[in-house]
């Protein structure tokens, strides 16, 4: 493996396990902030914290975008407005464990986007682990099998991963570009639709310490983990890079059952058996 080759896997695994944090502590946050209201804060709070990073950067020699970006900047902000909103929304109806895991299908969407509309290829290895993760997608979303009646709070989930399917391939269109600069668009454009949504639908802003808490989480789930991803596209594509991504959902399981003390159940072991087997052939895959 090449030098810049290891520091793209690096910087996906880092991505990852910042974005990890989102769901287990998304889903203490919700107890106090709608979530609209939270989505909102989630990326305002990437966009402040790189915003005021930015004047300590060392280095000065990246690209910015320009006119020639702006349909692919338009897309990834307001993907970036849905994608967050559906995933609170699924987290306030299923447990913080189901939605970590439910976020491996990002894998699925953006590899399947990533072919069919930017022509990316994809080798047999990464198809077996795509039918694997949608697979452990189908279990978690079936919430009773002998009825097969769906939770709702994993429609949501998943909603949330093809927006970010379709948002990782726009983002993989601006990735040579100043990833400072795309992840503070990204988080006023996100935060700020988000926020005039929540406040249209009547949600109210939180207690202090909870919107600060919010915003502290936006930055490291969210900023400092986009930014980590934006230079792994760089040298792997999207499709590959969301391959190593898939670290995060298990890691969000991990913290999901520290933290939060959620209970096991049979369906979701096995989910988390294909999953795994999944995740496994997608992050060792090769190119051809």
């Amino acid at each position: 493996m090449k030098q810049a080759e290891k520091r793209a896997v690096f910087c996906a695994i880092a991505a990852a396990a910042l974005y990890a944090l989102n769901s287990p502590v998304s889903k203490l946050l919700l107890h106090e902030i709608s979530s609209t209201m939270m989505a909102a804060l989630l990326y305002l709070g990437a966009g402040l914290g790189l915003l005021a990073l930015r004047p300590f950067r060392k280095g000065k020699g990246e690209r910015p975008l320009t006119k020639k970006d702006l349909p692919y900047t338009i897309g990834m902000v307001l993907l970036d407005i849905a994608a967050p909103i559906c995933l609170m929304l699924g987290l306030t109806r299923t447990t913080a464990a189901n939605a970590s895991l439910l976020n491996n299908f990002e894998i699925v969407a953006t590899a399947l986007i990533a072919l069919f509309l930017f022509k990316e290829q994809i080798s047999k290895r990464l198809w077996a682990a795509i039918f694997l993760v949608t697979a452990s997608s189908i279990l978690l979303t079936v919430e009773d099998v002998s009825s097969l009646s769906f939770s709702i709070g994993s429609v949501f989930v998943l909603l949330a991963c093809v927006c970010w399917g379709f948002e990782n391939n726009c983002t993989r269109m601006l990735s040579q570009k100043d990833p400072l600069e795309i992840v503070i668009i990204k988080g006023f454009g996100s935060g700020l639709g988000s926020l005039v949504i929540a406040l249209v639908l009547g949600e109210s802003i939180p207690a202090v310490r909870f919107l600060l808490a919010a915003l502290l989480l936006g930055f490291f789930a969210y900023g400092l983990s986009i930014c980590f991803y934006i230079y792994a596209q760089r040298e792997l594509g999207a499709a590959k890079t969301s391959t190593y991504y898939a670290l995060a959902p298990f890691i969000g399981v991990f913290l999901s059952f520290l933290m939060l003390r959620e209970p096991l159940t049979l369906s979701f072991i096995i989910a988390l058996a294909v999953m795994v087997a999944g995740a496994y052939l997608a992050a060792t895959d090769t190119p051809a």
